[in-house]
């Protein structure tokens, strides 16, 4: 009944935010009319994977397309929470066959969904639980996963009250996690049915530089050098990086790709770092005397990072560290701010010395300064890193073959 009562208010708040917060706004319009999209599926098994948003979903690709070539007759849905990753899923190669957002979890809505689809697998991306959807998926005799799941002791399920939330993870029949700790926080509470496998985001970014596309226009700005590539960068990082960048930029050319394109964003910007800088969508139409290039599109970043040799990563002051792994599979040592606590992967990166947590002007320096002494190095360690780590994917496709 609370829970009921919870996803009813929530969606009752979001609907009231529309008006003034262009997320909610496309929270609500992009399900207007939504089951009217549903197509016909058939007698084709249906494989459902839901993603929070983008990140979540490039960890479920490396599965999707390994099912996909196995059996090319499923019949892959997706669905996103957040409009974040519905409105940029089409800037990455998938084989989904259909990509909506999911409605609201109620008994009503997770009924009819479950009923039209019919899916025989349901994977849920990381940490995302959805109590009425997992209910009516097994009820309607389906399998569900928890792919590259994480968790926490900070989690609702493991703290004092942990009981009044845990019958949504026993619905799970198999847990698929990146870490030890998640293991043993499961096992904790009797759940079992938990394989170490690690972290699909490796398969991903592998993948992607083994198909990595060029880009003449970045190529036409490098003229051949290498870049101090800033990716899914925040006012916070910006403002941090500002000295150094126009330091370095009479050295190396610098590419920023900022995680908020608006238009309000470039512009701040460009007044941080002045005349030095020139916008991607420019550069044809100017001569190239800039040192900083801006990126001011989406689906650039994964591919720039190959034209790098150091990589600032952002979101690392708000607690939303975004992708350090992306960078890392080129052999791009990484810098990124202190809040990283929800994000394994960089204390790892902190531990193995290849990547480096600045809180100060002073620790950047710093940091830049010990990368480039000792360059190839850290490189070389980074790269091998990434490589060691690949394998989450098969290790769930075995399991699923045998089971």
């Amino acid at each position: 009944m609370f829970y009921q009562l919870a996803v009813k208010s929530y969606g009752l708040a979001i609907w009231l935010a529309q008006g003034f917060h262009p997320k909610a706004k496309s929270w609500i319009s992009g399900r207007k009319k939504i089951w009217a999209t549903f197509p016909k599926v058939d007698k084709r098994e249906v494989y459902w994977f839901h993603c929070a948003s983008l990140g979540e979903f490039d960890q479920g690709l490396p599965l999707m397309n390994q099912l996909k070539a196995q059996d090319p007759s499923i019949f892959i849905l997706v669905t996103f929470f957040s409009p974040s990753g519905y409105e940029h899923h089409h800037k990455r190669k998938h084989v989904a066959d259909f990509v909506c957002y999911l409605p609201l979890d109620t008994k009503e809505n997770a009924k009819r969904f479950i009923q039209h689809f019919k899916p025989t697998n349901v994977f849920f991306i990381k940490y995302e639980f959805w109590k009425n959807y997992i209910s009516a998926a097994k009820a309607s005799g389906a399998k569900v996963y928890s792919v590259s799941a994480i968790f926490r002791e900070s989690h609702r399920f493991f703290g004092k009250f942990g009981f009044l939330f845990q019958d949504v993870l026993k619905q799970i029949d198999f847990f698929f996690v990146q870490n030890q700790i998640s293991v043993d926080l499961l096992k904790r509470i009797g759940l079992n049915n938990v394989l170490l496998v690690g972290d699909t985001r490796f398969d991903r970014v592998i993948q992607n530089k083994m198909n990595v596309e060029a880009d003449l226009k970045i190529e036409g700005f490098l003229h051949g050098e290498k870049a101090f590539i800033i990716g899914s960068s925040w006012p916070e990082d910006e403002n941090l990086l500002k000295d150094l960048v126009l330091k370095q930029c009479k050295q190396i050319p610098v590419i920023i790709a900022p995680h908020d394109i608006s238009e309000s964003h470039l512009m701040q910007i460009e007044q941080l770092f002045g005349k030095e800088i020139i916008r991607y969508a420019d550069l044809l139409d100017h001569p190239n005397s800039a040192s900083i290039l801006l990126i001011d599109c989406i689906g650039k970043l994964a591919n720039a990072y190959s034209y790098g040799n150091v990589a600032y990563v952002g979101g690392g002051f708000s607690g939303s560290l975004h992708n350090i792994l992306e960078p890392a599979v080129f052999g791009l040592p990484v810098i990124f701010g202190p809040k990283h606590s929800r994000f394994p992967e960089g204390q790892q990166f902190v531990n193995e010395g290849i990547g480096f947590s600045v809180s100060t002007e002073v620790e950047l320096n710093e940091a830049w300064t010990f990368i480039h002494a000792h360059w190839n190095e850290i490189s070389e360690k980074t790269a091998n890193y990434v490589q060691q780590s690949e394998g989450a994917t098969q290790k769930i496709v075995d399991f699923l073959r045998l089971n």
